[in-house]
């Protein structure tokens, strides 16, 4: 795997070195707060950058309110390692780090697996795992660990998977979709933004599992907007970012999640909700175009 970032500004070589530190930080605390065996044993094998700032086309565009994400795959020894939970205060960290310490120019993404799935899904012939080994950058590595070599996944095989994953996940977005827009005309509104939240993550899933037959395991939709954005750049137009009360509208859509549920501080008018109903139902048609676009061969 390449090793360098030369490619990348100094100052974007310089985040990355911080980042690298964060993650190692963050872990260590993580693991001094656990005392199973499997704890003790824990490390981190491998950390690699990959997606736009790896490839070099990277976007940062304060106009727009559009920028690229670090995208950084971090590999680790032990399966019970990928729990979320076990990460949550990097990305905490990370996050401050974005928007109050400003130590960050870029949002901060990654994605946790152990070096047993990476080589299975390698050896099955998953082509997220297959682009992020050939265009990835490794930013710290630890001797020792090798990945497996890549399956070619013939297209016959491929095409069918994404076929069901796409029949899948897009009928499901348009069920919650039919189900928010009931939902407005009672005037039940956080249920509405419930579920406009569900379906706009189905449709995110839709994409990446049609695309690249993989998607994290995730209900964040920053995370998953990033990573489908990142492979089909068409979505971008589904969220305006170059207004407040777009933003706004779409961070109502993110804490819905949890908060439009269990919180009695959540509150979203009419005018947002029909804003977020008309950007999901604009989401759906850029998604459905995408996979079949992809599913048609071309």
């Amino acid at each position: 795997m390449k090793t360098g970032l030369d490619h990348l500004p100094a100052s974007k070589r310089r985040e990355l070195e911080h980042v690298v530190r964060v993650l190692f930080e963050e872990f260590e605390a993580a693991q001094a707060r656990r005392s199973s065996k499997w704890n003790k044993q824990a490390r981190i094998l491998k950390l690699v950058l990959y997606g736009s700032y790896a490839r070099g086309g990277w976007v940062d565009d304060p106009v727009g309110g559009y920028k690229s994400d670090y995208d950084i795959l971090i590999v680790v020894n032990d399966d019970n390692l990928v729990d979320l939970d076990y990460w949550s205060a990097a990305d905490d960290r990370l996050m401050r780090d974005m928007t109050i310490t400003k130590t960050l120019s870029a949002p901060v993404n990654f994605i946790v697996h152990s070096l047993t799935d990476v080589n299975r899904q390698l050896e099955k012939g998953r082509p997220f795992f297959i682009d992020i080994i050939r265009d990835g950058i490794l930013l710290y590595e630890a001797e020792g660990f090798c990945f497996a070599q890549p399956r070619d996944l013939p297209p016959e095989e491929a095409r069918a998977e994404a076929q069901g994953h796409f029949d899948k996940w897009f009928a499901s977005a348009d069920a919650f979709l039919a189900s928010a827009k009931f939902l407005m005309e009672r005037g039940d509104r956080n249920e509405a933004a419930f579920n406009l939240h569900q379906a706009t993550e189905r449709l995110y899933h839709c994409t990446l599992l049609t695309l690249s037959l993989y998607s994290p395991k995730s209900h964040r939709l920053n995370f998953l907007r990033s990573h489908a954005e990142e492979i089909a750049p068409e979505l971008v137009a589904a969220w305006p970012r170059d207004d407040k009360f777009s933003r706004r509208c779409f961070d109502l859509l993110r804490q819905a999640y949890v908060n439009a549920r269990y919180s009695p501080h959540y509150k979203v008018t009419d005018e947002e909700l029909n804003w977020l109903g008309e950007r999901v139902a604009v989401l759906q048609e850029l998604v459905k175009t995408v996979c079949e676009r992809r599913l048609a061969g071309d």
